[in-house]
């Protein structure tokens, strides 16, 4: 897991060396997850809804384009209701967006990019029982990422988009009743809001 945060923390870097300080503006954000897991085996997993919590680093290219990459921890998973009792799978990453933005000049944006899922935690509720089952899950979850957002004169915004899972992230163990191995994609959509602290 180290490997693959310092992996994805050197582009970071590089392109904050490359621009100046007057390009940069850091922020903090956070907002609602409605996540969900997508099981080739079994279309009844139903939505969680949590929350995520971070910081950004905006980097102007031109008075059009601008880098965001962005460091948050998101609380994932999904839903299912298995012979009357709730069962939640808890997913918790630690998520590293690397975004594209068009910025209009009305302060609306257009965001794209990928994203590095460091898996932070991963547990099991059924009932009142939780176990840890981290094991059953890939290290690693690669999404695309599309949004959009809004920034006030303030500083404050709004930002949505969805973050689309593209690699598999089942150990073989998901689904507990046999040893079947299909395939497991995270997708989760987030709203919330954002503060753009202005360079002094």
């Amino acid at each position: 897991m180290k490997k693959l945060l310092l992996f994805a923390l050197v582009p970071i870097f590089g392109i904050v060396n490359k621009s100046t300080a007057q390009n940069v503006e850091f922020g903090v954000k956070g907002g609602l997850n409605i996540s969900g897991l997508h099981y080739t085996l079994d279309n009844s997993l139903n939505s969680r809804v949590s929350i995520y919590l971070g910081a950004l680093a905006h980097i102007h290219i031109n008075k059009t384009w601008a880098v965001q990459p962005e460091l948050t921890y998101s609380l994932q998973g999904a839903t299912q209701v298995i012979d009357g009792n709730d069962v939640t799978w808890r997913l918790n990453y630690v998520n590293i967006p690397i975004l594209l933005q068009y910025m209009f000049e009305n302060g609306f944006r257009l965001q794209t990019g990928p994203q590095l899922g460091l898996l932070a935690s991963a547990k099991l509720k059924e009932g009142g029982t939780i176990t840890d089952v981290k094991n059953n899950y890939a290290t690693a979850d690669f999404s695309w990422s599309f949004g959009a957002g809004y920034l006030t004169s303030s500083g404050l915004g709004i930002d949505a988009r969805y973050n689309l899972g593209v690699n598999n992230i089942n150990n073989n163990s998901f689904n507990n009743s046999n040893n079947n191995s299909g395939m497991l994609y995270n997708r989760v959509f987030q709203i919330g809001l954002f503060y753009q602290f202005k360079n002094l």
